[in-house]
C-alpha cells in the first residue's frame, strides 16, 4: 500500500498537471527519467513486499510445523509449562502483530523454542507484581537475572530488574537483601531516584531495627537456652520451605528401623467375597500417618470413562470456607474440578463400591466422587481435608459429620512434579496413573490427625488427572473405635 501510493503520487501531478509535455520533444525527455524512476520505486516496492512475504512464509511454515506437532498429543504439548507460556503469547500478541506486519518492521522474525527468555521472566515476574505476589515475583525477576549475568541478549536490562526485585525482597522482609540490590542497582545507573530514596528508607529502617534487637537479644538467648534445657528444637523450617522441599523430591528419609515396619501385601477386603480369588495389591507409604497404597486398582478404560463424564463440567476448584461453611474459590487451589454421582453411570457406582469393599467404610454418606485436573502450575496448599474445633459449621450443610478419611485415586502420570505431599511428617507420595492412596483424617476418638494435613505439589510438565472420595463419619458409628484404625 505505501509503495502503491508512492507510485500514483508520482504519476497524477505528471499526467494532469503537465498536458503540455507533448508539445515539447525536450520536455518528454524527462519523463524517460522519470519513468525510470518509478521503475526503480515498483522493483524496491515489489522487493520490500517479498521479504514481508517470505517473513510470513517462514512465520506460518514454523507454526505450521508447530502446531502440527501440538496436535498430535494437545495434553502432552501443553502440558510443558514453556510450550504453554509461548501459547498464549502467541494468541495475545503475535498473532495481533502479524495483522500489521506489512506496516511494522518484522527484521527479527518469529521464534519458537521451548526456553523462557529473559523478557519472559520479566514478564511473568510483572504480572506476580501487580497481583502483589511478592514471593513470586522474587523468583522470576531473579531468574531474568541470572540470565542476564550469563550474558543473554535481550530487550529488557539489569536496571529494570533490579528495580522490581529488590522491592519485591523488601516486602517479604529481607531488608539486607533488599539493600544489597538497590546498592547493585545504583552501581549501574547512580541517579536511578527511586533507587536512591529506597537505598536512604533501607539504611533508615536497619538502623531503627538494630536498636529494637539489641534491647532484645538477651531476652531471647535466654528463652533460647530455655528451650534447649526442655528439650524442644529451636531451628525449625516454615512451613513453605518444608512444602517446597518435598516437591522437589528432598524428602525426609526414614530410619531403617521405621522403614522395616512397612510393607506390600495383598487386601482381600476383609474377606469380601469380590477380592478373595483377586485381592488388592497394598503398599505401605507411611507409618504415622499411615498412607496406603493401592496398586491397579482403577484400570484405563474405567479412568476414560471418568474423564469424559467429567471434562464437560470441569469448573474452578472450590473450598469450604471456614467461617461460612460455603464453597469458595481460592487463591491457593488453582486446578478445575467436577463432582459425579454413582447414580448416573455404572461405572461410577462401581467404583464406590470398590472403594467401599476395601476400607470397610459406608459410602452412601459419603461425597461424590471428585475429578480434579491440574495443568502446569496447578497446585493445592497446604490444607486439611478434615475440619478443625474452630470450623463446627464446615460440613453443616450436608449432615454427614466429619471428613473421617480420604481416598485419592491417580488418573494419570505425571513428567514432572504434582506429588502429595504431608509437610508435618515429611512424606511425599508420587502419582502412578491406576493406584489410589488413602489415609484416616480422624482418630479412632473423632479428633483430627494434624499430621494429615498435606498439599498437591505444582504440575512442572505433563498434565494431572485424580480423583477423590471423602468418607464421613455418618454411618461408620458401628466401626467406631475398634475397627478404625487398621486395613488389614
Amino acid at each position: 500500500m505505501i509503495w502503491c501510493t508512492l507510485i500514483i503520487g508520482i504519476l497524477l501531478p505528471w499526467s494532469l498537471a503537465h498536458p503540455g509535455f507533448f508539445t515539447s520533444i525536450g520536455q518528454m525527455t524527462d519523463l524517460i527519467h522519470t519513468e525510470k524512476d518509478l521503475v526503480t520505486s515498483l522493483k524496491d516496492y515489489i522487493k520490500a513486499e517479498e521479504d514481508k512475504l517470505e517473513q510470513i512464509k517462514r512465520w506460518a511454515e514454523k507454526l505450521d510445523q508447530l502446531t502440527s506437532t501440538a496436535t498430535k498429543d494437545p495434553e502432552g504439548f501443553v502440558g510443558h509449562p514453556v510450550n504453554a507460556f509461548k501459547l498464549m503469547k502467541r494468541l495475545n500478541t503475535e498473532w495481533s502483530e502479524l495483522e500489521n506486519l506489512i506496516l511494522k518492521d518484522m527484521s527479527d522474525g518469529v521464534k519458537h523454542k521451548s526456553f523462557l527468555t529473559a523478557e519472559d521472566c520479566f514478564e511473568l515476574g510483572k504480572v506476580a507484581y501487580t497481583e502483589a505476589d511478592y514471593y513470586h515475583t522474587e523468583l522470576w525477576m531473579d531468574q531474568a537475572l541470572r540470565q542476564l549475568n550469563e550474558g543473554e541478549i535481550s530487550t529488557i536490562d539489569k536496571v529494570s530488574v533490579l528495580d522490581y526485585l529488590s522491592y519485591a525482597v523488601y516486602q517479604q522482609g529481607d531488608l539486607d537483601k533488599a539493600l544489597l540490590l538497590t546498592k547493585k542497582l545504583l552501581e549501574l545507573d547512580p541517579e536511578h531516584q527511586r533507587a536512591n530514596g529506597n537505598l536512604k528508607y533501607f539504611e533508615y529502617i536497619m538502623a531503627k531495627e538494630k536498636d529494637v534487637n539489641k534491647s532484645a537479644s538477651d531476652e531471647q538467648s535466654d528463652q533460647q537456652t530455655s528451650l534447649k534445657k526442655k528439650g524442644i528444637a529451636v531451628d525449625y523450617l516454615p512451613e513453605r520451605q518444608k512444602y517446597e522441599m518435598l516437591c522437589r523430591g528432598e524428602g525426609i528419609k526414614m530410619t531403617p528401623r521405621r522403614q522395616k515396619k512397612l510393607f506390600c501385601r495383598y487386601h482381600d477386603g476383609n474377606r469380601n467375597p469380590k477380592f478373595i480369588l483377586a485381592p488388592a495389591k497394598q503398599e505401605d507409604e507411611w507409618d504415622k500417618p499411615r498412607i496406603i497404597r493401592f496398586h491397579d486398582i482403577i484400570s484405563d478404560a474405567e479412568i476414560e470413562i471418568v474423564k469424559d463424564l467429567a471434562k464437560p463440567r470441569l469448573s474452578r476448584a472450590t473450598v469450604h470456607d471456614p467461617e461460612t461453611g460455603k464453597l469458595t474459590t481460592a487463591q491457593y487451589r488453582v486446578s478445575k474440578s467436577a463432582w459425579l454421582s454413582g447414580y448416573e453411570n455404572p461405572v461410577v457406582s462401581r467404583i464406590n463400591m470398590r472403594i467401599q469393599d476395601l476400607t470397610g467404610l459406608d459410602v452412601s454418606t459419603a461425597e461424590e466422587l471428585q475429578v480434579a485436573n491440574y495443568g502446569v502450575g496447578g497446585q493445592y496448599e497446604p490444607h486439611f481435608d478434615f475440619a478443625r474445633k474452630d470450623e463446627p459449621d464446615a460440613f453443616k450443610e450436608l449432615g454427614t459429620g466429619n471428613r473421617i478419611a480420604t481416598w485419592l485415586f491417580y488418573m494419570s502420570d505425571v513428567s514432572a512434579g504434582g506429588a502429595t505431599v504431608f509437610p508435618e511428617v515429611g512424606a511425599s507420595v508420587w502419582p502412578k496413573k491406576g493406584t489410589a492412596v488413602f489415609w484416616y483424617n480422624l482418630f479412632a476418638s473423632g479428633e483430627g490427625d494434624y499430621s494429615t494435613r498435606h498439599a498437591a505439589c505444582p504440575v512442572l510438565v505433563g498434565n494431572k488427572w485424580v480423583s477423590n472420595k471423602w468418607l464421613h463419619e455418618r454411618g461408620q458409628e458401628f466401626r467406631r473405635p475398634c475397627t478404625l484404625s487398621e486395613l488389614e
